[in-house]
């Protein structure tokens, strides 16, 4: 009889570990279920794929961002967007980017594959802050495989990468965050030098570049611009001249026309004034310049102008009539205009043409 309910202790004792085992064990596999979906949801989902991408930026991490895939634009996607290929990848650097932080998801949608292969796409739209302004960019992304079967692993159909395309008018260089870019630098050897140059550039994008000119002559003032989108982004800059090169241009001007004003002639040879006299001139004419043309440059195809600008010079001359022989003095200002055209020299001096 001992015997008996011994057994049955044993019994109920094995009941009740194996029940346990199998209570523990399905809690287990909930939690592994439920990790499983948790990392697919968020590590390894299309908008966790993208986040990656923004934190790496976020983190100055660009060797994390480019290595992501389909991050790098290939150059039959630069082919078929009408881009440039093989583009210089100085801005892909760390010290170019700004700041990027608030990063928080606004959507994954899911769309069908435009090759109808079965591949997932997802459309993911990211909100975040831009250099202190609020921002949102979206992204094109595709299921591109899985780890161990059990985690999704996803690429850009489309890369984030931008390409900045600058025009630098009346110059070369110019500056973007803080880097001096001379869009020459990749051009053929044997192009021509030209009086206002382009350059494209791979960018990451979403990005803030400030972009400006500053030299000894010239300035363009910095403008932000911010890339939130794939694809092209034009900036033109326009590099003008200062008050260094304007003050400059009109030294030489005065110098000119105070050159001018020492011929004593009613006509002074290669100078923009001059007077006609019905009567006889009875002493040498003595000119001045009462009125300066003031120098207001303007960008032309190959040069900066100055158009037709007015000023005066003044004249003081003795005179007789030829009708009764009285003797007087004339004196009188006497209207004038002068233009001109300057480009600067390869060592920095400026060449002033007048017109």
């Amino acid at each position: 009889m001992s015997y008996g309910v011994g057994n049955g202790v044993r019994r109920a004792r094995y009941l009740r570990a194996a029940i346990a085992v199998i209570v523990v064990s399905t809690v287990l596999c909930a939690a592994l279920v439920a990790a499983i979906g948790a990392l697919n949801r968020d590590l390894y989902s299309a908008g966790g794929f993208v986040r990656q991408y923004l934190e790496a930026l976020a983190a100055h991490d660009t060797d994390t961002a480019l290595a992501l895939p389909g991050a790098e634009p290939t150059d039959a996607d630069l082919e078929a967007a009408g881009l440039p290929q093989d583009l210089p990848r100085t801005l892909l650097r760390p010290s170019v980017l700004g700041s990027i932080t608030d990063i928080h998801l606004v959507s994954d949608t899911a769309v069908p594959a435009e090759d109808g292969d079965g591949a997932d796409q997802h459309t993911v739209l990211y909100d975040f802050n831009l250099d202190g302004k609020d921002s949102s960019m979206e992204f094109t992304v595709e299921r591109v495989g899985s780890v161990a079967g059990l985690f999704s692993t996803w690429g850009f159909v489309t890369s984030p990468l931008a390409v900045l395309q600058v025009t630098v008018l009346h110059e070369a260089d110019f500056s973007v965050n803080g880097l001096t870019l001379d869009t020459r630098a990749h051009a053929a050897a044997d192009a021509p030098v030209t009086f206002s140059n382009q350059g494209a550039y791979l960018a990451f994008a979403p990005a803030v570049y400030s972009i400006s000119h500053d030299s000894a002559m010239l300035t363009a003032p910095a403008q932000k611009v911010p890339v939130v989108a794939s694809g092209a982004a034009d900036v033109t800059v326009d590099a003008m001249p200062n008050e260094t090169f304007t003050s400059q241009v009109q030294a030489k001007l005065n110098e000119f026309l105070d050159e001018c004003a020492t011929q004593q002639v009613l006509q002074p040879s290669s100078c923009p004034f001059g007077i006609e006299i019905d009567n006889r001139v009875k002493s040498a004419p003595v000119w001045s310049i009462a009125q300066y043309p003031e120098v207001a440059l303007a960008g032309g195809e190959s040069s900066f102008d100055m158009p037709a600008t007015e000023g005066q010079a003044h004249i003081v001359v003795d005179v007789q009539s030829l009708y009764d022989g009285d003797l007087s003095t004339r004196e009188e200002d006497v209207p004038f205009s002068v233009g001109l055209s300057v480009t600067i020299q390869s060592d920095g001096a400026l060449a002033i043409q007048l017109r």
